[in-house]
């Protein structure tokens, strides 16, 4: 038996219970994996809430991102071997002491990435990869705006749009976090409490407005996000922190420059084993060479997972958090 942080019922942070949990034996093609460190994401706390249903049903382990060590093999596993370092995103499951993954979803960590590294930069720095290098092929001629830019994927983006060399834009909500937002690269810093985003942007730019947006804040931000694009802009919607997005009439981006929307998920972009490999080799060589650093501000045990997700939910955390089993 090992300890897991299980849901049983959808709900606030509370209903997360710190339990025993029998892992088993690994099957055709998985792997047993020993956490040194797992990765905390807003993502998991839309599983918890209920926002995003859990494929399996209830109860379940919540989660997407870990690293540490193969322990145990499958039948048919022949690319890894006991002892291995691994890190991966996904399935959900991550947070317990051990667990099984399929095995085409583990990598390697790489020589001088720590586990509390790697666990911090999986789902969070694939997400700036495929954001800037695939979503919208971002150049040193992009004008981008990006909301949340303190944040785990706001801080690594705007590191890995600096070594490109763009005009990045980032929005944040306190003077404290615009410091953060600063030293992570970005070009110009909006704190949305005090300044109208729309109207800074515009100034910025000079009226052209920007190439893109990316914006996981959601209901509070979706139609400024719009009004900041130029015309054939492309507004990337990859999260909802302040809530879903609501309806609204598609007639409205043609009046507003006929621009594009997406709504992507870094599962879609990683779900090929080649897609994996290079969006994960991609983000182990920027980090490796120093242009992207991952700021793991903060650590939880395991056991204190809902004390975790209160100060995610509660804006008290920036840049990257881990849960130490």
């Amino acid at each position: 038996m090992v300890k897991a942080l299980r849901v049983h019922e959808t709900g606030g942070p509370e209903v997360m219970r710190f339990e025993d949990v029998e892992v088993g034996d690994p099957g055709p093609g998985e792997a047993r994996v020993r956490h040194g460190a797992i990765g905390l994401n807003f993502l998991d706390t839309y599983f918890r809430s209920g926002l995003y249903p859990a494929p399996a049903g209830l109860p379940f382990i919540p989660g997407n991102e870990g690293a540490g060590t193969v322990v145990a093999l499958g039948e048919g596993v022949t690319d890894l071997a006991v002892g291995d370092r691994v890190a991966y995103v996904g399935p959900l499951g991550s947070y317990a002491q051990e667990r099984l993954v399929p095995a085409d979803r583990l990598v390697k960590t790489p020589a001088g990435i720590d586990d509390k590294t790697a666990a911090g930069m999986m789902l969070k720095g694939m997400t700036a990869r495929y954001l800037l290098r695939r979503t919208f092929k971002v150049t040193p001629d992009t004008v981008l705006l990006f909301h949340a830019a303190a944040g785990g994927v706001g801080q690594i983006a705007g590191q890995w749009a600096r070594h490109i060399g763009a005009t990045a834009i980032g929005t944040v909500g306190s003077d404290a976090k615009a410091e953060i937002a600063r030293a992570a690269g970005y070009t110009h810093v909006i704190n949305y409490r005090t300044e109208n985003f729309v109207e800074r942007v515009k100034e910025i730019t000079g009226g052209a407005g920007c190439d893109v947006v990316y914006d996981s804040v959601g209901k509070d931000t979706w139609a400024g996000s719009l009004d900041c694009l130029k015309p054939l802009g492309l507004w990337v919607t990859f999260g909802q922190s302040s809530g879903p997005v609501p309806d609204f009439n598609l007639g409205l981006l043609g009046k507003k420059g006929s621009l594009f929307v997406t709504r992507p998920t870094v599962f879609s972009y990683i779900a090929a084993r080649a897609d994996l490999l290079e969006t994960a080799g991609d983000l182990f060589d920027v980090v490796a060479s120093g242009a992207v650093k991952i700021p793991v501000n903060q650590e939880y045990a395991l056991a204190d997972g809902v004390k975790a997700h209160q100060d995610l939910e509660g804006r008290r955390t920036t840049g990257t958090t881990v849960l130490i089993p």
